[in-house]
């Protein structure tokens, strides 16, 4: 049930929900890109020995990576699933159920035997588990940012700075997932790396208290008062808005391909085929992360003054030319050349990834909002995200040359240039209205 608050907050009321919903929101997406992400790091660099032996390294990488990649094939279908009820019975009470689901998976891989105790189903349950992450994260990243969007203004305003804020949990949860690896995983050979794992429940216990006080957002108890809520939301926005859920797909195809290379597939090859050690990779990517800490709410506030479609664009764009100046400084193999290559890497990512969140979902009207923006969202994990460390192993073996990379990353930065120019900037439109009623006008 939508909270009579919910309708009727004005003035100072409002204002206090909507630093609450921002905070709930940014340590909600923290805590659930900490699991994903704690995953991730692990599938490159430990879970392939642990998991999936084999006499053929690379074979074993792939192995552990195609669970890496099931939790992304898992998203689309948590996007459908939670955003159908995000639609129906609000955003804070799917987002409670979404962090509690990560909670428990994450925290259930810490547990998992080794294949050296139970054989292939230890591989077995890691996947099951990870579907699960995947899952849950299809549905936390648009309620997430509709919690923090919908409590701001509903005309133009702070709304890219707002919906940067789920986006900033993204760098939060990396440079926890990377230190909570790096402190644990020397401590104990069995133990070590899955103490960070087992965390989870602590983490998400601290989640819950936050987000259960948080009101629903006044734009969904709007919806709710006009008896607009869609019996089968899903349905209704891949009907009329499938447009604009493949536009936000290909938009996001040169922002998350190069970024699962540049947290994910680094670790490997700058261990693998560099020579650097571990512990320095890690405290690179680390410095990585910090960076985007403050990058990613500037730049979804400069879209705020430049409008979003422009300075996506540039982002793009700037990604094509950034990809071939990457892998040369990484395979000069100086540190310091490797170091700064690393590093630059977030802000010119994060130029995409700031103004992004908001972007997407102004894309769909106010009642079909959570299940367009998470599908639209949640498809570029099937068709970028989740396959890039695979491609990028598969290209560097098969060519044995980073340019190969290079160029894989430049095409899916020229992609998103065409998505941003053909979706509709609609900065300036009231978030409130229903875009398909009459008098209706978009910025």
């Amino acid at each position: 049930m939508v909270e009579q608050q919910g309708l009727d907050a004005t003035g100072q009321q409002k204002r206090r929900q909507l630093v609450r919903a921002v905070i709930a929101s940014a340590v909600g997406t923290s805590i659930e890109w900490y699991d994903f992400f704690l995953y991730g790091f692990a599938a490159s660099t430990i879970f392939a020995e642990l998991f999936f032996p084999t006499s053929d390294p690379t074979t074993g990488l792939l192995l552990a990576l195609g669970t890496y990649f099931g939790g992304f094939a898992a998203r689309p279908i948590g996007a459908a699933i939670f955003g159908h009820y995000g639609d129906r019975i609000g955003r804070k009470a799917t987002l409670i159920i979404t962090l509690m689901t990560m909670g428990v998976a994450t925290a259930l891989v810490g547990l998992v035997p080794t294949y050296e105790q139970i054989g292939i189903w230890g591989g077995i349950l890691l996947t099951l588990l990870r579907l699960l992450q995947g899952i849950s994260v299809g549905g936390e990243w648009g309620g997430s940012v509709l919690l923090a969007t919908e409590w701001g203004k509903t005309r133009g305003g702070r709304r890219g700075f707002l919906g940067s804020w789920p986006q900033f949990g993204v760098p939060v949860g990396l440079v926890l997932g990377y230190l909570a690896l790096q402190v644990f995983e020397p401590l104990d050979p069995y133990w070590g790396w899955r103490i960070p794992f087992l965390l989870s429940v602590v983490m998400a216990a601290i989640g819950l208290y936050i987000r259960l006080g948080i009101l629903e957002t006044p734009v969904f108890a709007k919806v709710v008062r006009e008896n607009r809520v869609e019996r089968v939301p899903v349905r209704q926005v891949l009907a009329r808005n499938w447009r604009e859920i493949v536009l936000s797909a290909l938009l996001r195809t040169g922002q998350q391909a190069p970024f699962y290379i540049f947290t994910v597939f680094i670790l490997t090859y700058a261990t693998k085929t560099l020579g650097f050690a571990a512990g320095d990779v890690y405290t690179y990517v680390i410095a990585a992360g910090v960076v985007s800490l403050f990058t990613v709410p500037f730049w979804g506030w400069i879209s705020d003054l430049a409008g979003r479609r422009r300075l996506y664009m540039i982002g793009s764009a700037l990604m094509v030319v950034w990809s071939f100046v990457y892998w040369p400084l990484l395979d000069t193999r100086v540190p310091a050349l490797v170091f700064l290559a690393i590093v630059l890497s977030a802000p010119i990512h994060d130029i995409q990834y700031g103004p992004q969140a908001t972007f997407i979902a102004e894309s769909f009207t106010g009642r079909l909002r959570y299940s367009g923006a998470s599908l639209g969202y949640q498809l570029a994990s099937l068709t970028a995200g989740g396959p890039a460390p695979l491609i990028a192993v598969w290209l560097y073996a098969t060519y044995q040359s980073s340019m190969s990379i290079a160029i894989y990353m430049a095409v899916c930065a020229l992609i998103s240039i065409v998505a941003a120019y053909a979706l509709k900037d609609r900065s300036q439109q009231d978030y409130a209205v229903e875009y398909d009623d009459p008098g209706a006008r978009s910025g």
